[in-house]
């Protein structure tokens, strides 16, 4: 009887042990893990002279298909997704030729640059994507959609109301520059190119 206490005890406390160790390992088995990294890239740093004076804010459906010779299902993927864009509009100043005359204290600006899309800022929200057996979405396919999209919008930007707002901006840009300027003293004369009939 005493060796079977010598052997069921320790045999208890080495059985205690191993569950012990085995809830926890378990517990952490099943434990979802999350890891997480970041890079900090900076390319370069650039001074900018430009002035937003218009914000579009720009909601469309965009439709992207794409097939082998037979527009079959197998053979066909597509995506429709919703594009929401802000496209600020407004003036390059770099392309600005200023000359500074400080004996009469005038700013001459030589032919006043026309209003261009100066940044788009988009996200997209895919809605449906639908991939055949033998074609389907690669990131590539992701990377150009996403181009395409930009460009759509920069397109849409550029062609639409938003030029002719930033066009009707400009006399207003110029009287609030001017009102600057002569508060210092100064005088701003804008040079016009003149076109040939």
């Amino acid at each position: 009887m005493k060796i079977w206490k010598y052997i069921i005890i320790p045999l208890l406390v080495l059985l205690a042990i191993c569950g012990a160790w085995y809830s926890g390992y378990k517990s952490n088995l099943f434990e979802k893990k999350v890891e997480e990294s970041s890079t900090v890239l900076l390319n370069r740093i650039e001074k900018v002279m430009k002035l937003v004076t218009v914000e579009g804010h720009i909601s469309e459906l965009y439709s992207y298909k794409d097939h082998y010779s037979f527009d079959l299902a197998p053979f066909r993927k597509k995506a429709l997704l919703r594009v929401n864009a802000k496209a600020s509009i407004g003036y390059d100043f770099e392309k600005v030729e200023f000359n500074i005359d400080q004996e009469n204290k005038t700013i001459t600006i030589k032919d006043f640059p026309e209003p261009e899309v100066l940044s788009i800022d988009h996200d997209l929200d895919y809605y449906d994507i639908t991939q055949g057996t033998f074609n389907s979405f690669t990131n590539e396919d992701y990377n150009k959609i996403n181009k395409r999209a930009k460009e759509y919008v920069e397109n849409l930007a550029g062609d639409g109301d938003l030029i002719e707002s930033a066009k009707e901006q400009k006399e207003e840009l110029i009287s609030t520059i001017s009102l600057l300027l002569d508060g210092l003293g100064w005088k701003l004369i804008i040079e016009e190119k003149k076109f040939l009939g």
